[in-house]
């Protein structure tokens, strides 16, 4: 029976990752053909397709009477994010180094955000008014980003509508079939796992649902720190770092109270305040170096560790 939920969460996991990256592959096309700009597919479409396997994962574990995934969920994922991604790219790449000033808007930003969330969670939920809380945040963020870009940027170069094509439709939705039934499937197999190994839900999702769902995440990072490109490794982490605090856990909040449980409250909370904090000092020195990469490495399997009482 393990074995059978073990195969389940690793195949669902699959689908859910594979199904967001038709699903981003096609939505982007189509957005192109309609004539949206780059950087609006860019925040819009792709920013939220590489964090869709969060949110749809979210919205099935409320949908299943198991809102204390939403929050789990989006803790590890930025915990993983900081600790695990940037920490395996940047040994990768030697040193990660940006030549954007990042504290004109992503690190005041995500400051911001993680504050805001530490403040609607630390009482150990996550109500109706501040899950709309959380969504509005991100929806002045969105547009001020927008605003942002036109103003400090050139008018875009004209991009050629590619033709929409029978396979982008079907790509389409193959993918967001292979999302739902992902999620679906996820969810079911971190319940079971759970109660056979007789831990918290959370502690599940926080550690291994987290970083399957922050595969594309890890994938994009290391891919762009092996061609020296830092800025998209560490932008990456950036933009969906703001998107789980605020929009994984206010979509679901929208529709039911979402509990913090133990784990998540205890550990999982302080290690989100103290990645984030050591992400934003290297957002200013604008540097990550291979030891510092180390660092964060052994502070997640520290985190891991004592999440699972193993020391």
């Amino acid at each position: 029976m393990i074995i059978f939920w073990i195969i389940v969460f690793i195949a669902s996991l699959g689908a859910l990752i594979k199904g967001a990256d038709w699903l981003l592959a096609s939505a982007e096309k189509i957005g192109f053909a309609f004539g949206l700009s780059a950087f609006v597919v860019g925040v819009i479409i792709v920013g939220v397709g590489t964090s869709l396997p969060e949110l749809i994962s979210s919205l099935a574990a409320v949908y299943k009477g198991v809102p204390e995934i939403v929050a789990s969920n989006a803790v590890g994922s930025n915990i993983a994010n900081i600790l695990l991604i940037l920490g395996i790219s940047s040994i990768v790449a030697k040193k990660l180094e940006v030549t954007k000033n990042l504290i004109d808007l992503e690190i005041p930003i995500l400051a911001i955000s993680t504050v805001i969330f530490w403040g609607v969670a630390y009482d150990g939920f996550v109500s109706l008014g501040e899950s709309i809380l959380l969504v509005v945040t991100y929806g002045i963020y969105l547009l001020y980003t927008m605003y942002h870009k036109e103003e400090e940027t050139e008018p875009e170069q004209t991009i050629e509508r590619p033709k929409i094509v029978t396979r982008d439709i079907v790509m389409l939705c193959v993918g967001l079939l292979a999302l739902v039934l992902g999620a679906n499937y996820l969810v079911d197999s971190v319940i079971e796992l759970a109660t056979i190994f007789n831990v918290a839900v959370g502690a599940i999702t926080i550690t291994a649902v987290a970083v399957g769902t922050s595969l594309p995440e890890l994938l994009v990072s290391v891919k762009a720190a092996l061609k020296g490109k830092s800025e998209v490794a560490i932008g990456n982490i950036f933009g969906s770092n703001a998107f789980n605090i605020m929009m994984v856990v206010g979509i679901p909040g929208l529709f039911a109270r979402l509990p913090l449980d133990g784990p998540t409250l205890a550990i999982g909370l302080p290690a989100l305040i103290a990645s984030t904090f050591l992400l934003v000092v290297s957002g200013i020195s604008r540097k990550i170096y291979s030891w510092e990469g180390a660092f964060f490495l052994s502070l997640y399997i520290l985190f891991v560790a004592k999440l699972f009482d193993l020391f």
